[in-house]
C-alpha cells in the first residue's frame, strides 16, 4: 500500500508542480468565464426574458441573475471535469515516451498498483480543482443572493464532483492509451478544449442542436455530470420562482427554462431524467474501469 500511495503522490506532484500544466488544464473553464463576461450572459438572458413575458411582477431580476450565474458555474465545473483529468493523465504518455515506465515496471510494485496510482492521482486532481471552483462559486453566489440550497444539496454537489472526477478519469485513461507522444496528446487536448464547451452546453444550450447531436453530446459523462449539476444547483431556485408565480402559468415558465437549458438528457429521441443519468455515468465509468483493468496491466509488463 505504501508503494501505491508513493506512486500516486508522485503523479499528483508532477501535475501540481507544473504551474503551466495546471493553467492550461483550466483553459476551457477560463474561456467559458471570459465569453460569459463578454456576451454569453446576454445569450442566456434573452430566452429567459422571452419566457418571462407577462410574469415580470412575480419573477425578480435578482432571481434571473442568480439563475444565469448558476448556469455559468455549472458550465465551468463541467468543462473542468473534462480538461483537468485528461491533462493529469498525460503523465502516462510522458512516462512511456521517456521510458520511465520501464523503471517503474522494474520495481517490486504490482502492475495493478501502478495503474491505480495513475488513476487515483488524476481523479484526486480533478476532484480538488473542481471542488475549489465549486466552493468559490457557491460563496460568491451566496454573497449576491439566495440560492435556496440546503446542506443536503451542497453535499450532493460535492458528490457529483467526485462522480465526475472518477468517470472522466476512467474514460480518458482509455483515450490516452492510444497516444505514444506528448505532442499527440497536446494536439488532442487542443481539440478537446475547443469541443468541451459545446458538448456540455456551456456556450450554447444543447437543446438548440438536432436530436442526433444532442444524443452524441449526452453520451459523454461530462455532459451528464453538467446536467446533474444544473438540477441540484438550480432546481431550488426554480422552485422558488414557481412558488412566486403561484401557479398562474401552471408551471410553464419553469418547464420552459428546464427544456431550453437542458435539465434532462435527450438520448435517441427519449428524455432521460437524473436517476438514469446517474446510472448511465456510473455504467460508462464501470465499463471503462473494467477495460483499464484488462488493458493497462498488459501495457506495463515487466521488462
Amino acid at each position: 500500500m505504501r508503494k501505491y500511495i508513493g506512486l500516486a503522490k508522485r503523479n499528483l506532484l508532477i501535475y501540481f508542480k507544473d504551474i503551466q500544466s495546471v493553467i492550461f488544464s483550466m483553459i476551457t473553464p477560463i474561456i467559458v468565464l471570459v465569453l460569459y463576461i463578454l456576451f454569453l450572459k446576454g445569450t442566456f438572458v434573452d430566452p429567459i426574458n422571452t419566457a418571462i413575458e407577462g410574469l415580470e411582477d412575480f419573477v425578480t431580476a435578482e432571481n434571473v441573475d442568480m439563475f444565469v450565474n448558476g448556469l455559468l458555474l455549472t458550465g465551468i465545473l463541467g468543462s473542468t471535469m473534462i480538461t483537468v483529468p485528461y491533462n493529469c493523465l498525460i503523465t502516462i504518455v510522458r512516462d512511456r515516451e521517456g521510458k520511465i515506465d520501464y523503471d517503474i515496471s522494474a520495481t517490486p510494485v504490482k502492475r495493478v498498483q501502478i495503474v491505480l496510482a495513475y488513476f487515483t492521482a488524476s481523479a484526486i486532481s480533478a476532484f480538488l480543482m473542481a471542488a475549489i471552483i465549486l466552493s468559490a462559486g457557491l460563496v460568491l453566489m451566496m454573497l449576491q443572493g439566495n440560492l435556496y440550497l440546503g446542506a443536503a444539496d451542497v453535499a450532493k454537489l460535492y458528490g457529483i464532483t467526485l462522480l465526475g472526477a472518477v468517470s472522466a478519469t476512467a474514460l480518458f485513461m482509455i483515450v490516452v492509451l492510444f497516444f505514444k507522444t506528448s505532442s499527440a496528446t497536446g494536439a488532442f487536448f487542443g481539440i478537446l478544449s475547443a469541443a468541451a464547451g459545446f458538448v456540455i452546453g456551456a456556450y450554447i444550450p444543447i437543446s438548440q442542436f438536432s436530436e442526433g447531436v444532442q444524443t452524441f453530446c449526452n453520451i459523454f459523462p461530462g455532459s451528464g455530470i453538467t446536467i446533474l449539476y444544473r438540477n441540484v444547483l438550480l432546481n431550488p431556485l426554480l422552485n422558488q420562482m414557481n412558488a412566486s408565480i403561484g401557479g398562474l402559468d401552471e408551471g410553464m415558465f419553469v418547464d420552459t427554462l428546464k427544456e431550453i437549458f437542458v435539465f434532462d438528457a435527450h438520448l435517441f429521441g427519449n428524455v432521460v431524467g437524473t436517476p438514469y443519468i446517474v446510472l448511465m455515468v456510473c455504467g460508462v465509468a464501470a465499463v471503462c474501469i473494467a477495460a483499464i483493468a484488462i488493458i493497462y496491466p498488459k501495457v506495463y509488463q515487466r521488462k
